[in-house]
């Protein structure tokens, strides 16, 4: 049985990417370390309407969340795993389009 490679957020999303590094680190947040290294594992499935980008793997998400803003409105969360040292979704909520990537298929 081989393993699953996923490919990184960052490769699926580099505008995405780089734009949360850029928010984290004005917030000299240490998660900007981590955030092109994250695994894109697709959007979530958990309700029809979920827009929420999956970076771990479904039910990996803890309570607590990182909130980025841009002009003083959240334009993006980050759902921390339990340690709160790794992200486990991200959720783009200015409206923008990501493409078909951040899209269920079927």
């Amino acid at each position: 049985m081989t393993a699953v490679q996923y490919p990184r957020l960052a490769d699926v999303f580099p505008e995405l990417t780089t734009e949360i590094v850029l928010l984290l680190r004005a917030e000299a947040d240490p998660l900007a370390e981590v955030i092109d290294d994250l695994p894109y594992y697709g959007p979530c499935t958990c309700t029809p309407t979920c827009t929420n980008l999956l970076t771990a793997p479904f039910g990996s998400s803890g309570s607590r969340m990182a909130q980025l803003q841009r002009d003083g409105e959240d334009v993006i969360w980050l759902t921390l795993d339990p340690s709160a040292t790794g992200v486990t979704d991200v959720e783009v909520l200015d409206g923008r389009d990501l493409g078909p990537a951040a899209h269920r298929s079927g």
